[in-house]
């Protein structure tokens, strides 16, 4: 952001400190009409014909945009992905834990990757695998949705499933 002697346009549009607009004046006018109030001259709208400018307090200013900016990021909810392995073979008790651990992570707010990887032959027999994983979504159906249908990649098959939100 350009303040004082650093704004280089010839004119500017000039906002003073109450919001009142004082029409186009040149850059060394505004600086005074600054100067006299003793406040700094800000370039608010550098893409504008002309420029904009406004006469205010630009520590003030800084200080309340870093406010913001720190509310802004307080507010924020980071979502990690978090991944189950399983196999296409898995056995049933197996199958519960991943499905306990997997649940867990949604209800905690995170995202799940469920991925099977093929070793050897098995990757002939997608199908199995993509009833492990329509069965592993049916099972999350009251904690999660699907965001990602079940697809392929590689030697691997995965599915991503979103937390539901209880608001």
């Amino acid at each position: 952001m350009y303040v004082n002697e650093g704004i280089r346009a010839r004119e500017l549009r000039v906002i003073d400190h109450n919001g009142e607009q004082l029409g186009v004046k040149t850059r060394n006018e505004a600086l005074e009409i600054a100067g006299r109030v003793n406040l700094d001259l800000v370039l608010v709208a550098p893409q504008a014909k002309p420029p904009v400018a406004r006469i205010m307090d630009y520590g003030k200013f800084k200080f309340e945009q870093q406010k913001k900016d720190r509310e802004i990021r307080k507010n924020q909810k980071v979502i990690n992905m978090k991944e189950v392995r399983l196999s296409p073979t898995i056995d049933e008790h197996d199958f519960q834990t991943k499905l306990r651990n997997a649940i867990k992570f949604l209800e905690k707010g995170d995202k799940v990757k469920c991925s099977i990887r093929f070793k050897g032959r098995a990757i002939t027999h997608k199908e199995i695998g993509q009833r492990v994983l329509d069965r592993f979504a049916e099972a999350c159906a009251e904690v999660a949705t699907v965001e990602q249908k079940p697809k392929m990649e590689g030697r691997s098959m995965f599915l991503v499933l979103n937390p539901k939100n209880e608001k």
